[in-house]
């Protein structure tokens, strides 16, 4: 098994997960075929839907003769067959509907080994909704210890280790932990169908969260039983890889049909409100009169038509940096995932979420409703302002919002105000509450759209977060009196200054409190595009220390610029430290592999700029982080910095 982060965005992740049966493209859904009553075919799902991965139940194959026998004798993929890859379930679903299951658990797994499931998954206690702490703690540590056994004897098969612990969230992270230390392959999130069943989708969101926080990040997490698109989006948001569903079926049973946000039943509908092939096919009075076997095979394709497109959705959405506004426009469809969100506004909820936010995206910030306010990323930005930001003064001056961006729309006014007095702070009133006018190209400040009214919440937590930020400064009223300022050496003096102001504000936001005293100690020399008048490179004592990007006015670290970040910042501040077997392909030029990293500062996130380093703090490199701290140190495989420059 190997599994691999391509792209990401909050903490989902698009990843590659290799098995011997082929590479699977996640997150993706996994279809779960009745080995006894196959309504869609899996060859027919790979045609159609593009399914590269199915389900099944070992359980039922085992306690049936025909079935048993063509399994041992052909495989599980000759059974069903297919040729990619297949996981199988145990018979742990079974004890949850019918009670408990004739099969010893040890034996189960040895059955799926027999048969060559790419993915099995022990028999593990399902934690119902109604259970006691104590009922469910006994499950968990039962669970655990048919992990620890089953886990010897899996042979080559990947196995799946259900987290399981009711409702409780500290028995869910307990579980994923322990499951952890005796490094499970694979790890399915049990007990959720009672949660989806009732749309208890805080509770779920809450166990997804306890189950990540414990969990080993590089390995696979499966949300079993989440088969309704309408989780799809939030559940990948939390770090969930793996769907399956056999909602499919069991919905086209009831003449009912899924969409993305909910599911209505045939006889409610005058007209399919769908394009897939199926309802551009059938009007719903065709489908109607159909017979009821041709009728409910057309209804599961539908359904999984629009499951897989919300899946592809999804990946969209990672790959555009836009998968929260994804979420909360599912959520704004339904009024318990609604408060499912809401759970976010949580801080220790957001501080955990943030670890996986990448340092700025290609997209620009897109308002969506009161939630937006939220996201782990403003979370990170308003903390970045009160902890690293440096005020001139106690004194500020608050301007009203404008075009983008402020500064140059301001630009006669930062010359009147810096004309005057140049230790008087200059913010500018926006959506996201006082923006420093020298941070006004920095992501997310230029790269957010907003309504021009937005909701009270909002501007109830902007308000909330703007006094923390202006503790203890005073705001001087803005006069707009006139200056004689010529075009002269005064006035490219106001300007120049205002470009040290804002290298230097941006050097802080970006590496960490006072890293401008650590860049720009020397005879500073800015670069600016002829074109857009914008900054492109930042030089120091000749020596090229920094490049601005356009997309998100961020720093690119040049070496000379990581040198003196590294004489500036203690170990380990802003460093991935590798093993000293990794340092020749460093200097070679390689990149540096998740496998070869020792430790690395904890406050590096996705896409941060990061100095790279051995055990005895020698810099070797300077790159771009992919993974954070928690991924770089679980990963055995895949990359976790881009290497850009070197020491030669």
């Amino acid at each position: 098994m190997k599994f691999e982060i391509k792209k990401r965005d909050a903490a989902g992740r698009i990843c590659n997960f290799t098995t011997k049966h082929g590479i699977i493209k996640t997150p993706t859904l996994l279809p779960v075929i009745n080995p006894n009553k196959v309504i869609i075919s899996p060859k027919e799902m790979k045609r159609l839907f593009g399914v590269e991965m199915v389900i099944t139940n070992s359980y039922i194959i085992k306690n049936n003769e025909k079935l048993r026998s063509r399994a041992v004798e052909e495989g599980v993929h000759g059974l069903l067959d297919f040729d990619g890859p297949i996981m199988t379930d145990s018979g742990t679903f079974q004890s949850y509907v019918y009670g408990n299951v004739k099969v010893d658990p040890l034996e189960i797994v040895e059955f799926q080994r027999e048969i060559e499931s790419d993915v099995g998954t022990i028999l593990d206690i399902f934690g119902t909704p109604d259970q006691t702490r104590i009922q469910a703690k006994r499950g968990v540590i039962e669970t655990i210890n048919r992990a620890k056994q089953s886990m010897k004897i899996k042979g080559d098969m990947v196995l799946a280790c259900t987290i399981q612990g009711s409702v409780y969230p500290e028995l869910r992270e307990f579980c994923a932990s322990k499951l952890s230390e005796i490094n499970t392959d694979f790890f399915p999130i049990g007990g959720v169908v009672p949660l989806m069943e009732n749309q208890r989708y805080s509770d779920l969101l809450r166990c997804i969260i306890a189950s990540k926080r414990g969990v080993n990040h590089s390995k696979p997490i499966h949300l079993f039983g989440a088969g309704h698109p309408i989780i799809f989006p939030l559940a990948v948001a939390l770090g969930c890889d793996f769907f399956d569903s056999s909602a499919y079926v069991k919905y086209a049973n009831d003449n009912r049909l899924i969409f993305p946000d909910n599911t209505i039943k045939l006889d409610d509908l005058d007209e399919l409100p769908c394009s897939c092939p199926i309802c551009s096919k059938y009007t719903a009075r065709e489908l109607k009169k159909e017979e009821k076997s041709t009728r409910i095979l057309q209804i599961a394709k539908h359904n999984l038509y629009i499951s897989f497109s919300e899946i592809k959705k999804i990946r969209t959405a990672i790959m555009n940096g836009n998968l929260w506004e994804l979420v909360e426009r599912r959520a704004n469809s339904n009024p318990y995932l609604i408060d499912a969100v809401q759970e976010l506004r949580k801080k220790n909820n957001k501080k955990w979420l943030e670890q996986f936010e990448i340092i700025s995206k290609n997209k620009a910030l897109f308002y969506t409703g009161n939630q937006t306010i939220h996201r782990p990323l403003i979370f990170r930005i308003q903390k970045r302002l009160k902890e690293r930001y440096n005020f001139l003064s106690n004194k500020y001056i608050l301007l009203p919002e404008t075009k983008k961006p402020y500064s140059k729309y301001y630009n006669k006014e930062i010359l009147k105000i810096f004309s005057n007095k140049k230790d008087i702070q200059i913010l500018v009133k926006s959506p996201l509450g006082p923006i420093p006018i020298e941070l006004d190209e920095m992501y997310p400040f230029a790269q957010s759209i907003f309504p021009n009214k937005i909701d009270s919440h909002t501007r109830h937590i902007v308000k909330e977060n703007s006094k923390k930020f202006l503790d203890g400064k005073n705001e001087i009223p803005y006069t707009d009196e006139e200056v004689n300022v010529e075009e002269s050496e005064t006035y490219n003096k106001i300007f120049q200054y205002f470009d040290i102001r804002k290298i230097s504000s941006i050097a802080d936001m970006q590496f960490g409190k006072n890293a401008f005293k650590a860049l720009f100690n020397g005879d500073i020399k800015i670069v600016k595009s002829k074109k857009t008048g914008k900054i492109r490179n930042i030089y120091c004592n000749d020596k090229h220390i920094l490049s601005m990007r356009a997309g998100d006015g961020m720093f690119t670290l040049k070496l000379d610029g990581a040198l003196k970040l590294h004489e500036y910042f203690k170990y380990p501040y802003l460093r991935v430290i590798i093993q000293k077997d990794a340092v020749p392909f460093i200097i070679d030029g390689k990149s540096v592999f998740a496998k070869f990293v020792v430790d690395c500062d904890d406050n590096l996130r996705p896409y941060d700029e990061c100095i790279i380093v051995d055990e005895k703090d020698t810099l070797l490199g300077i790159g771009r982080c992919l993974l954070n701290k928690i991924e770089m140190l679980s990963f055995d495989s895949g990359m976790a910095v881009k290497v850009r420059e070197h020491i030669k």
